[in-house]
């Protein structure tokens, strides 16, 4: 299994997780999910493994979650994950696979666990702050 990563480089989140991905030396599948979509299994095999339920992967800012009135606890996963597969936008992001496991990788920092690779020298978010708190910044 390779690392894959479901980015929307768009997102400052997005950009700066890809960044670590790479700064550990690991060269990643980049699935920019706003061009190529999701599909139902896609996203039930994704939300299990990283023991996400729709409601916890929505995106609620900066998406048409709240115009579809879909911030409501009650409405059903089925129609949540209708939406997402008709609005891609409506999953947060970004999502990781690598072998070590499968994450919604909000903060950045919850890439570390995941890479297969640690990463050796400090990262920075677009924002100047240290992502890989525990090595010496540079």
């Amino acid at each position: 299994m390779t690392t894959v990563i479901h980015h929307n480089p768009d997102c400052g989140t997005s950009r700066n997780v890809l960044a670590t991905i790479i700064a550990s030396g690991t060269e990643p599948t980049v699935i920019e999910y706003l061009k190529t979509g999701w599909t139902r299994p896609q996203l039930l095999a994704l939300f299990a493994a990283a023991d996400l339920t729709p409601h916890q992967a929505l995106r609620t800012s900066k998406s048409p979650a709240e115009e579809l009135g879909l911030l409501d606890p009650a409405i059903s996963d089925d129609v949540l994950i209708d939406a997402m597969i008709a609005h891609p936008i409506l999953v947060n992001r970004p999502i990781v696979c690598t072998p070590k496991g499968i994450a919604l990788c909000r903060p950045s920092e919850a890439v570390l666990p995941l890479l297969e690779i640690p990463v050796t020298e400090p990262v920075y978010k677009e924002d100047g702050t240290l992502l890989t708190k525990g090595l010496p910044a540079a």
